[in-house]
């Protein structure tokens, strides 16, 4: 009987040694992979706890502002009247929508020589996906078309 005990003691304290191991690498993982999305006043007011936190900031880049090296980029966000220079150090190339005057979100570090250190890089061109201007008169046509087919249906 005591020998049962004694299994069932080791086997327990081998389960909960694995639990514990698993519950600890998913808890650094998280730790590791959070970021804090802030806007570029609100990392100039941040103080000292900008420099510890991994953070995602965002705005729209400066025209004449971008020097490419493969890679590695160097250029600068600027949001409601702020500027923030930004260095990229990703192993990925930049997005083919990352332009003048696009949005670009930067995910990475800022340092204390006040640059951001960026090592992911998302880009989006509002522009592309928008609907044309001007043309309301095919745009008027279509609705009544529309308009016309959901009256077909409803008789």
């Amino acid at each position: 009987m005591y020998s049962r005990r004694r299994k069932f003691a080791q086997f327990g304290t081998v389960i909960a040694i694995i639990v514990l191991g698993l519950g600890y690498l998913a808890y650094t993982g998280v730790q590791e992979s959070k970021s804090y999305y802030v806007t570029l006043k609100e990392l100039n007011t941040m103080g000292d706890s900008a420099y510890s936190k991994r953070l995602r900031v965002a705005g729209s880049v400066e025209a004449g502002s971008i020097k490419r090296q493969g890679t590695h980029l160097q250029f600068a966000l600027r949001e409601e009247g702020r500027s923030l220079p930004v260095v990229y150090n990703g192993t990925e190339a930049p997005p083919d929508t990352f332009k003048d005057d696009s949005q670009a979100l930067a995910e990475g570090t800022y340092g204390r020589d006040g640059v951001f250190h960026a090592n992911k890089l998302q880009a989006k061109c509002a522009s592309k996906y928008a609907p044309k201007q001007g043309n309301s008169s095919a745009q008027a046509g279509m609705t009544e078309k529309a308009q016309a087919g959901s009256a077909n249906l409803s008789r």
